[in-house]
């Protein structure tokens, strides 16, 4: 891969999982995990999958900020944020609206297809056996 592009891969993939980690720890430490347990049951949803939600935007994260199974977590993620999408839009279409516009998921969601294509980059935690048991998905 050319160097800019790694570099912007690695800048993508950072920034992105620096934005899961913050969207988790905001479910855990302002809303709680009751709090986004009851949320998640008042939209209909099985209180669950909030915490499968809380545990892939942390776990997600990280994993994209070390640069671990980049691929395949971007790829995880992306009907984390479709759920998000599906959330939003009633609210209509800006984030900053009341109850948050879907937009800005959407366009996360994006992200993640475009991380997931490009990779990596530069700056990864290299974990060969994790490499090898996922081959491209790494």
């Amino acid at each position: 891969m050319d160097r800019n592009i790694n570099i912007a891969a690695a800048l993508l993939r950072v920034s992105s999982g620096v934005l899961f980690l913050a969207h988790g720890l905001l479910k855990v430490n302002v809303f709680t995990v009751a709090g986004t347990v009851g949320y998640f049951e008042s939209l209909g949803l099985p209180g669950g999958l909030a915490y499968l939600t809380i545990l892939a935007e942390l776990v997600g994260g990280a994993a994209l900020i070390l640069g671990v199974a980049t691929r395949l977590v971007a790829l995880a993620l992306i009907p984390v944020l479709l759920g998000a999408v599906w959330v939003h839009s009633g609210n209509g279409w800006l984030f900053s609206g009341a109850g948050g516009g879907w937009e800005f998921p959407l366009f996360w969601a994006m992200v993640q297809g475009v991380i997931a294509l490009l990779g990596r980059g530069t700056l990864a935690l290299r974990l060969p056996v994790l490499d090898r048991l996922l081959g491209q998905f790494a």
